[in-house]
């Protein structure tokens, strides 16, 4: 769901862990707790990996030990912000295969974008080349569904222009949503910059208002933990 998808779409060219959003109903937290173990894995921070605890939006980092994945860091959540539940994301993932025929299911383009809508900078970049990168692939047999997402996403005022002028019925529909379109129409490149920049600051706050009582829990889990809790790692 993270940096490694970014990868597979050509949206990055590297990631120092692996994120996982995972499905937590019992069986299959059972199984993911076998994973864990054969990949010799360790929690490094908290909150405790507990399916009530990432129910409410948190992440658990591990570490691994296991010989040939040692150092890698990986990183599991069940809830994302903004973001429907697992079937619903799971119903329209990406499949790839490797020559091997290893399978790797990966968000899908759009739900990544929305994924990656955090406070951190870097992430921004990134939304922005896998927009392009989608409209790029998908450009000479756009559906209404692909149209709406890229006008809806795409962060290019170079893009957003050409997109609103071989789209414009569906610009129109979506300007009440997304004002900035009526700039891309324009073609009036400083406002729209000035205008997708104040977007992301605000998506920015969004991020940070959700994550506020988040981190509010995480520093009772330490205090629980510094004290002897009944998690361990």
């Amino acid at each position: 769901m993270g940096g490694q998808a970014c990868v597979f779409y050509g949206a990055a060219q590297v990631s120092k862990d692996v994120d996982f959003l995972i499905h937590a109903e019992e069986d299959n937290f059972t199984r993911i707790l076998s994973a864990l173990e054969k990949l010799d894995a360790r929690r490094i921070a908290v909150p405790p990996f507990d399916p009530s605890v990432l129910a409410r939006g948190h992440g658990v980092h591990f570490r691994c030990r296991a010989p040939g994945v040692d150092g890698l860091r990986v990183y599991i959540m069940t809830k994302l912000r903004d973001l429907p539940d697992f079937e619903s994301l799971w119903e329209r993932r990406t499949v790839l295969a490797d020559d091997f025929g290893a399978e790797f299911h990966l968000l899908s383009v759009p739900d990544l974008v929305r994924a990656k809508k955090t406070q951190r900078s870097k992430d921004w970049p990134v939304i922005e080349a896998l927009v392009a990168i989608h409209h790029r692939e998908n450009a000479q047999s756009p559906t209404a569904e692909w149209t709406s997402f890229w006008l809806t996403e795409a962060r290019s005022p170079e893009l957003l222009n050409e997109l609103t002028t071989r789209f414009p019925a569906e610009a129109a529909r979506l300007r009440a949503a997304r004002p900035l379109l009526s700039l891309a129409n324009a073609a009036d490149l400083p406002a729209l910059r000035e205008a997708l920049d104040a977007e992301v600051r605000a998506e920015q706050e969004k991020d940070r208002i959700y994550w506020a009582p988040l981190k509010r829990e995480l520093e009772i889990f330490r205090s629980e933990e510094r004290e002897g809790s009944k998690y361990s790692p």
